[in-house]
């Protein structure tokens, strides 16, 4: 019988146990984590994306330190907004919510974040760390995709790991995170040849592709574990992930829903991560 994966549930206990681990910190260390996030324009996803954010942090009792800059900030400005944060000592994490606005590089904006700050780990220091098997803070989905394997006693190790995406958000670092974990990875993209076969293949499959149901469940491996990080939005307003869960529920040993599995964890990697970042700067880890 299948598996649904339950990334609340696990997700909430991660928040629980960094719950009392910040009470601890305060209480014996007088430290309070503290994460800022700085949001640019009126995207309605990143807002509530923003908004949940900021509820799990006050739920941790983490310190929260909201930016919700206009559209049109120039590119300095927000600059200057993160050297500003960079510097201050009660910010021990900065996350800046993308997208920006087409008038902002991506690219400088992530780079002008302290890398003992990056508690997202998108800058090219953080990045590198990654690729060698040294990461100081992972990226928060994949890091969520390996505790959720971690928590339901799947070992990655000597598997095959087939990831479908390569984004510099889950795909890539997703396959560095299991190549450190001994998996044996393959990456599929929309170049890929026989995309059904690979998928096919694989023990672990991890769909982060963005496209609605695009993997259906006969592509799937009998007893394969499926992980699936999409979430997309349909003409009626209802999500769905990137693989049809109905019909390949029917093949996996596990499986996460879409919404209500990857999600989660997501929130609760970026919480671990302040956290560590605090205990790192104060010697504690």
């Amino acid at each position: 019988m299948t598996h649904v994966i339950d990334g609340k549930r696990i997700a909430a206990d991660i928040r629980e146990s960094l719950r009392q681990e910040v009470t601890w910190l305060r209480e014996q260390h007088g430290i309070v984590p503290g994460l800022a996030v700085v949001i640019v324009g009126d995207d309605p996803a990143s807002k509530v994306y923003v908004r949940m954010k900021r509820q799990a942090c006050e739920a941790a009792g983490i310190a929260s330190f909201h930016h919700e800059l206009p559209g049109s900030t120039s590119q300095e400005a927000l600059l200057n907004l993160i050297a500003q944060l960079n510097a201050d000592p009660a910010v021990y994490g900065i996350l800046t919510q993308l997208p920006l606005p087409g008038h902002i590089s991506e690219r400088a904006v992530l780079e002008a974040i302290s890398p003992f700050k990056d508690v997202d780990g998108f800058h090219p220091y953080n990045v590198g760390m990654l690729s060698i098997g040294e990461p100081l803070f992972p990226p928060c989905t994949p890091f969520g995709v390996m505790e959720l394997l971690r928590v339901e006693g799947i070992d990655p190790r000597s598997r095959h790991v087939v990831v479908v995406g390569r984004s510099n958000i889950v795909g890539k670092p997703m396959a560095l995170l299991m190549l450190a974990a001994h998996a044996t990875v393959t990456i599929c993209h929309s170049k890929s040849a026989d995309l059904s076969a690979l998928v096919g293949a694989a023990d672990i499959l991890v769909a982060a592709v963005g496209k609605p149901r695009m993997i259906p469940g006969d592509w799937i491996r009998e007893g394969a574990v499926v992980i699936d990080v999409g979430t997309n939005r349909l003409p009626d307003g209802s999500l769905c992930g990137d693989v049809d869960f109905e019909s390949a529920r029917l093949k996996a040993s596990h499986i996460t829903p879409s919404p209500g599995g990857v999600g989660p964890m997501t929130i609760a990697m970026l919480l671990q991560n302040t956290v560590k970042s605090a205990k790192r700067r104060h010697g504690l880890s």
